[in-house]
């Protein structure tokens, strides 16, 4: 599956998704964080903010430093290097494969932007980047698809403690998040 999702596209699409797989850079926290607490007045959603992003970054790090420990990347893994797609301009790494923190990050953006945004639009153009950013860590032969599969888990998990977070600091949560679909 590696390598089927690996080929070679063009070069074209090595200079998007070479770029593009910055926008899961743990970096984009921070442009999250300014957004909700002061372009979009969530303030008071601070605790899900931070708990998710906390949450997350602990996950990560402790299955590609404590559980899976070097688990090698597809660089490292496939022995025929001719085989493998690169970038040029992106080194490939060798070890901490598992799971991918930039797909982490971007499901967990589009999670939390998704419940705080009342634009029904955001659901298709944020699913749109964090399927992205989670195809390119694969496509910039970093990662496995199962990588990818559970940075996307591990963000499901690290928005559900936030939201178990946030719920002890809003009693009534769920009239906060309730669903609208009008533009």
């Amino acid at each position: 599956m590696f390598l089927y999702l690996n080929a070679n596209l063009g070069i074209g699409v090595d200079y998007f998704l070479g770029i593009f797989t910055n926008a899961g850079d743990g970096a984009m926290w921070v442009v999250v964080l300014l957004l909700l607490l002061y372009h979009f007045k969530k303030k008071h959603f601070f605790p899900l903010v931070l708990t998710t992003f906390l949450t997350s970054t602990v996950l990560v790090q402790f299955c590609k430093y404590v559980i899976l420990p070097n688990e090698a990347r597809p660089y490292s893994a496939i022995a025929d290097k001719s085989l493998i797609h690169t970038v040029s301009f992106i080194k490939p790494h060798e070890i901490n494969s598992f799971p991918s923190g930039h797909t982490t990050t971007a499901f967990c953006i589009y999670l939390l932007l998704a419940l705080l945004m009342r634009q029904s639009w955001w659901l298709w153009v944020g699913l749109l980047y964090a399927l992205l950013v989670g195809y390119s860590r694969i496509y910039v032969a970093q990662h496995f698809p199962l990588d990818v599969a559970a940075g996307m888990l591990v963000s499901v998990i690290s928005i559900w403690v936030g939201f178990y977070v946030q719920a002890r600091f809003t009693p009534d949560i769920k009239k906060n998040f309730q669903p609208q679909f009008s533009s």
